[in-house]
């Protein structure tokens, strides 16, 4: 009996760990470079009212620190490196991003449509 118990749960945390991982693959990922200090895309279009990821790559040798007051984001990415951010459902609209140490130049937008 004790046996049962002992593969019931793990047949359950298989099938949890399963779920997870499937609920985590349908989530979209969005994904921004900067080099020489310029983002691309400058405008990202992603769903509205559906949790995303947004992924920075910095191709750049120098650090960025990238900041959207909008979506109440800040993160310095090194040089070579990546920042990941999950994001909440976002309403429609329009949320500014930047790259704090090279404001002229990096300056992008994502539109919840």
């Amino acid at each position: 009996m004790k046996r049962m118990g002992f593969a019931a749960a793990g047949v359950a945390a298989i099938l949890a760990i399963g779920l997870t991982g499937a609920l985590a693959e349908d989530v979209p990922v969005f994904e921004i470079t900067i080099k020489d200090h310029v983002f691309t895309p400058a405008l990202v279009e992603v769903p509205a009212g559906q949790e995303i990821k947004l992924v920075v790559k910095n191709l750049d040798p120098t650090p960025e620190e990238f900041e959207s007051y909008d979506l109440n984001l800040e993160k310095i990415i090194a040089g070579g490196g990546e920042g990941v951010f999950n994001l909440e459902p976002l309403e429609k609209g329009q949320y500014k991003f930047f790259g704090e140490f090279n404001e002229d130049t990096a300056q992008g937008v994502l539109k919840a449509k």
